[in-house]
């Protein structure tokens, strides 16, 4: 299967890589500062001589679709534990300490879920039972080679196709069928119905209270992704739930505060050592739409499109980390990845929040993208512009596949350039 990128399992209609602002011309990288010991390389760029004490720097895991694991369903146990362990193995040599592993990819679980059937991924049968407990063993080894484990979720995500009787027989979505609705050629769990809401959160703290997660990952799947000449179908949700709210978007923004709202309060009593965090997509709002948001051209608004108020979630000081995903180069058009950085550093500021950035190692050296992307020191000048921004703590890179295949060295200039001893995560509480 030809390796897809976090935008890719979802985006499904043609045109989505316009409307999210990723093209762009070549990079212009200007000289920017370094974090304090930096200075010029010889070659007129800036370099970290020193490295912070504690510094996030993590790695996505995902298996959705197989994307990074296993490399096929169907393996053995032996098999995938092994793979697994690899993977472990490939995040430690390159002096990462963190692995956000992906534990339930589409409304199914890499654990003993009572409520949820084995995940597809797996077995390439859902439901059936993989022989051994993925998410355990992920913990155990982790923290054996001194890996913290954040444990990723994705709470309204049903199935990356339309028909529910592809679902196991038990599933919930089958026994519940007014919990779900099709759209963009996906189904999805609907947000506005109470009643999934406290299901999504059992179902996903299930695992803080069997396992002793370091974090509780979201990513930037609130509502669906947009698609052209599509609606979601929730107007009988709002018509039943929505009669406090001035309109739909404002409900449906509401609706994805109380998720987040009451998960973390849960959590926190259920597992206090797990820090909540949040990936979202790196445009909040542009600032032609809200002067507070981000001078960019980005064609997809969390607040507007997604109903996802991360920025409310971070200077309020909801969530325990953000991962802002700057899937862009330096100099981008429509949505210039240093422009973002110091927008995050000003939203993350005196919050409580800690703030990471999330890093598109997949694109380094991927053909389609833009010449910026053909450099193997695009990303290392990244850490370069963060370094120089208080806020930032540290760094976190889509996918794991890509740290191990690393195809032009980008994932190797970073750690040469910023990575040259290993690290403790900082607490993000």
């Amino acid at each position: 299967m030809r390796r897809m990128g976090r935008r890719g399992f979802v985006a499904g209609a043609a045109g989505t890589a316009a409307a999210l602002g990723i093209g762009g011309g070549a990079a212009a990288y200007a000289g920017f500062g370094a974090a304090p010991g930096g200075g010029p390389d010889g070659g007129g760029r800036m370099r970290r001589r020193t490295q912070r004490a504690t510094e996030f720097r993590g790695m996505w895991l995902a298996t959705v679709a197989n994307r990074d694991w296993p490399s096929q369903p169907g393996l053995g146990a032996a098999q995938q534990r092994a793979e697994l362990l690899a993977h472990l193995d490939t995040a430690v040599a390159n002096h990462l300490n963190a692995v956000v592993f992906q534990v339930r990819p589409t409304a199914d679980a890499l654990w003993p879920s009572p409520y949820e059937p084995w995940a597809q991924c797996l077995t390439g049968v859902q439901g059936r039972d993989p022989g051994w407990d993925p998410l355990g063993t992920a913990v155990e080894e982790a923290h054996a080679r001194g890996l913290e484990l954040h444990a990723w979720f994705n709470p309204y995500r049903v199935a990356n196709h339309t028909d529910p009787g592809r679902l196991t027989a038990s599933h919930p979505a089958r026994l519940h069928p007014d919990w779900v609705v099709p759209y963009g050629g996906k189904l999805y769990y609907n947000p506005g119905l109470p009643e999934v809401r406290a299901f999504v959160e059992e179902a996903m703290l299930d695992a803080a209270r069997r396992y002793p997660l370091d974090g509780f990952h979201w990513d930037d799947y609130f509502y669906p992704y947009p698609v052209a000449g599509q609606t979601f179908a929730d107007d009988d949700a709002y018509a039943r739930y929505g009669g406090a709210y001035p309109d739909k978007a404002s409900w449906r923004r509401g609706n994805i505060d109380l998720l987040v709202g009451e998960t973390v309060r849960r959590l926190r009593a259920l597992a206090p050592q797990a820090a909540f965090g949040i990936s979202p997509f790196g445009v909040w709002r542009n600032a032609s739409t809200d002067p507070l948001g981000s001078d960019t051209r980005g064609g997809v608004q969390t607040y507007d499109d997604l109903y996802a108020d991360t920025r409310k979630w971070v200077r309020e000081g909801w969530i325990d980390y953000v991962v802002p995903q700057l899937y862009w180069h330096i100099g981008n058009t429509a949505a210039d990845y240093a422009t973002l950085v110091a927008w995050w550093d000003g939203v993350a500021r005196d919050s409580g929040t800690a703030l990471y950035i999330g890093e598109a190692l997949y694109k380094a050296g991927d053909p389609a993208q833009p010449a910026a992307w053909q450099d193997p020191e695009e990303l290392s000048r990244h850490l370069d512009v963060a370094g120089a921004y208080p806020s930032v703590g540290g760094h976190c890179y889509f996918a794991a596949t890509d740290v191990a295949t690393d195809r032009i060295g980008a994932m190797a200039t970073v750690v040469a350039d910023h990575y040259p001893t290993v690290v403790r995560t900082p607490s993000p509480r």
